[in-house]
C-alpha cells in the first residue's frame, strides 16, 4: 500500500460556538496561516494525495480564498458541503435546527469525493507532525483488501488541555491496543486532577495524565461510509423527537462498529501535543506555540512559500 493514495478528509463545516465565530479561518501563524495550513503541510510531508473539505455551502469563497489557494497548487483540493436535508427521505428538519447534524453526517457528504483510504481531521485542531506520520504508517502498513481495519491516533491526555476550562474529548478504553469503548467526555485539570465527565450523564472519573484520548483523527477505508449510511437511518428513527438538538457523531457510530463486529479500530499512541483554540482566551498561546515551532525549525516561517 505504500505507494496508494491517501486523502486527508477535513471536517470545517461547524462553527465554533464558544470561540466566538468561524474558526477554522481564524489566521494564526504569521504569514495569515490557518491551523488546517499545518495539517495539510504535515500530511504533504508524509505522502497524502489529496485534500477534501467539509464545509457549508455559503462558506466556499472564503475556503477557496483562503487555504484553498495557497495549497491547490501543491495538492489536489475538494470540496464536500454538509448540507441539513443530506438525511433519510421523509425526515422533517426543524425551523429552529441551526447546527449540522454531526461528525458522522459531515463524513457522509464526502462519500462522492473519496474512492481511497483517509484521514480525517477537525478543521480547528492543530495535530503535530508526528501524528500524521502515525495515521500514515499505519494506511502504508495494512494491505487494501482490509476494508474494516480502522484506526484512531490517541493523545496523552495531559497533551490536550487548555488551562482557559473544560475541552471535549473521547477517552480511549482498548484491550491489545484495541479501542473497546470511547467515553466523549468534559475534561478538566483541576488542583493537578483530571476529571473527565461523560457527556451521557454518567458519573464523573479520573484520568492520568498519559490516557489517550480521542481528537477526532480518525484513519478509515471507504468501507466507513455504507456503514454511517446504515446508521444514520437508525439514528434519525430513534431520534424522531429530538430533531432540534440531537447529533450524528462518528464516535458513537465507531462505538456499534466494535460492538457488532463490523470494524476493529486501532488505537494508535502519539507523541505529538495539540494546540487548538476552545476559548478565544487560548488564541495568544496558540500564536506562541507556533512562533516556538518556527524557531526550532519544525515549520518555515512562510509555510507555503515555494522554494
Amino acid at each position: 500500500m505504500g505507494k496508494e493514495k491517501m486523502t486527508l478528509l477535513v471536517m470545517a463545516a461547524g462553527m465554533g460556538s464558544r470561540f466566538g465565530g468561524l474558526k477554522q479561518i481564524e489566521p494564526f501563524g504569521p504569514n495569515g496561516e490557518f491551523l488546517t495550513d499545518y495539517s495539510v503541510y504535515d500530511a504533504l510531508k508524509v505522502g497524502f494525495t489529496k485534500v477534501v473539505f467539509i464545509i457549508k455551502e455559503e462558506n466556499l469563497q472564503d475556503f477557496k480564498d483562503t487555504i484553498g489557494k495557497r495549497i491547490e497548487q501543491i495538492i489536489p483540493v475538494e470540496y464536500a458541503f454538509q448540507k441539513q436535508t443530506e438525511i433519510p427521505e421523509g425526515v422533517p428538519i426543524p425551523s429552529e435546527r441551526k447546527k449540522p447534524w454531526g461528525t458522522a453526517h459531515a463524513i457522509l457528504c464526502a462519500e462522492d469525493k473519496i474512492n481511497e483510504n483517509f484521514v480525517c481531521i477537525n478543521a480547528d485542531d492543530f495535530y503535530g507532525y508526528d501524528a500524521f506520520k502515525t495515521a500514515a504508517d499505519f494506511l502504508k502498513n495494512h494491505t487494501s483488501n482490509a476494508q474494516n481495519q480502522y484506526a484512531l491516533v490517541g493523545y496523552k491526555t495531559e497533551n490536550t488541555l487548555t488551562e482557559n476550562g473544560s475541552v471535549k474529548r473521547g477517552v480511549c478504553k482498548s484491550t491489545n491496543n484495541y479501542l473497546t469503548e470511547i467515553i466523549e467526555s468534559k475534561v478538566e485539570k483541576k488542583n493537578g486532577i483530571i476529571e473527565a465527565t461523560p457527556l451521557s450523564g454518567k458519573p464523573s472519573f479520573t484520568v492520568s495524565e498519559d490516557t489517550l484520548v480521542s481528537m477526532n483523527m480518525l484513519v478509515f477505508t471507504p468501507s466507513i461510509f455504507l456503514y454511517i449510511k446504515k446508521k444514520m437511518e437508525i439514528f434519525f428513527k430513534k431520534h424522531a423527537n429530538d430533531l432540534e438538538t440531537c447529533e450524528f457523531l462518528i464516535p458513537d457510530v465507531l462505538s456499534n462498529a466494535i460492538s457488532e463486529g463490523y470494524a476493529t479500530v486501532e488505537v494508535l499512541p502519539t507523541t505529538a501535543k495539540w494546540i487548538g483554540v476552545t476559548y478565544k482566551e487560548d488564541t495568544k498561546s496558540v500564536i506562541d506555540a507556533l512562533q516556538d515551532m518556527i524557531k526550532e525549525g519544525v515549520y518555515p516561517e512562510k509555510l507555503w512559500e515555494r522554494s
